[in-house]
């Protein structure tokens, strides 16, 4: 009776239901990705997908290898050259600047700044503030008050260079005066006097030094006695 009432009635409106007490049966994953597959692709078509997405990863590899290699090389040119990566850097940046001066948008942004130099000089509020900028030079300049200025600068520029020059021969007519005058030769005959002296002083006494002594006068007394 107690195997009976396990038995799976197929009568019952619950046939083709899992019971509680079955364990979860293990899918394929496989299957499950086939059954994911994106929309409008059969099988055949996701397998020769898949098959070429690994052949262009596996040649991006090989591409990443061959250009290491090929920067080392390169790193090695560059220093057996004496090339610095200061002078890569500048090189770079050359070359950016480069490609800049003749890409399109620098072309069409110099052509739209010309375009808009020209609408601005050749309009009437700037040829009218030109005009007034140089109607207001000209009447400055040949105002009296700029001419007074003017010439009381270049005469008190000429003043200064007079008195100066006025200064400088003052001052050399007073130092003549003091190398005529009695004081400044009689100080001048002293400081000869002295300077003589003192020339004398050393030649007597080198004299001196050279001259025989008094004790050298007397004849050596040959054989002594003891």
């Amino acid at each position: 009776m107690e195997s009976a009432s396990q038995d799976i009635n197929l009568n019952s409106p619950n046939k083709g239901l899992l019971s509680d007490a079955m364990t979860d049966v293990p899918v394929d994953s496989a299957a499950s990705a086939r059954t994911l597959a994106p929309e409008g692709l059969t099988l055949a078509e996701e397998e020769e997908l898949r098959s070429e997405l690994a052949k262009v990863e596996e040649e991006i590899g090989t591409l990443r290898q061959v250009l290491a290699a090929k920067e080392r090389h390169c790193g090695e040119l560059k220093r057996k050259l004496g090339l610095t990566p200061l002078d890569g850097l500048k090189q770079n940046l050359s070359k950016s600047w480069h490609d800049v001066q003749v890409s399109n948008a620098y072309v069409k942004t110099s052509e739209k700044l010309g375009e808009w130099n020209d609408k601005v000089t050749q309009s009437d509020l700037y040829l009218s503030a030109s005009s007034t900028l140089e109607d207001w030079n000209e009447k400055i300049t040949q105002s009296e008050a700029y001419k007074k200025t003017q010439e009381t600068l270049s005469q008190a520029g000429q003043k200064t260079s007079a008195a100066l020059s006025n200064v400088g021969s003052v001052i050399s007519r007073k130092l003549g005066d003091m190398r005529n005058s009695a004081t400044f030769k009689s100080f001048e005959d002293r400081v000869g006097t002295i300077k003589s002296r003192v020339v004398g002083s050393r030649e007597n006494s080198t004299d001196g030094l050279h001259s025989p002594s008094g004790a050298g006068d007397k004849p050596p007394q040959d054989n002594a006695p003891f």
